[in-house]
């Protein structure tokens, strides 16, 4: 086989790779705040839970973390209107939470977040 019969390969190849792995969409500037305090890895506990896999997941529940009995009575699964209004002002959804962050007082810039935190697996 000709070298440029394998190089068309290598780029076919690489063209569906890309088509069939979607891009990890790119965090909103606003997450630097709240990668200070959180990773976005499966597991990682830095001064908050890791929030890989928090869509979907029960509030106050990571393994590992060690929550307020605010978050862990919570009881309900994170999904972005939910994470968008904690975002927003975390002690008007879950008060006596120990997160030491006021909320952002802004929707957009809280829904911007929880919607880049929904692409985050586990």
């Amino acid at each position: 086989m000709k070298l440029s019969h394998l190089a068309g390969f290598a780029v076919a190849a690489a063209t569906l790779a890309s088509v069939a792995t979607p891009a990890k969409a790119a965090a909103p500037a606003e997450f630097q705040v709240c990668a200070a305090c959180h990773s976005t890895k499966p597991g990682v506990i830095k001064i908050g839970p890791s929030l890989a896999g928090v869509v979907g997941r029960k509030a106050g529940t990571m393994p590992g973390f060690k929550y307020s009995a605010a978050m862990k009575k919570a009881g309900w699964i994170w999904d972005v209107k939910k994470l968008t209004a904690y975002i927003d002002d975390p002690q008007k959804v879950v008060p006596g939470n120990r997160m030491p962050f006021f909320g952002t007082h802004n929707m957009k810039t809280a829904h911007a977040v929880a919607e880049y935190l929904a692409t985050l697996k586990k």
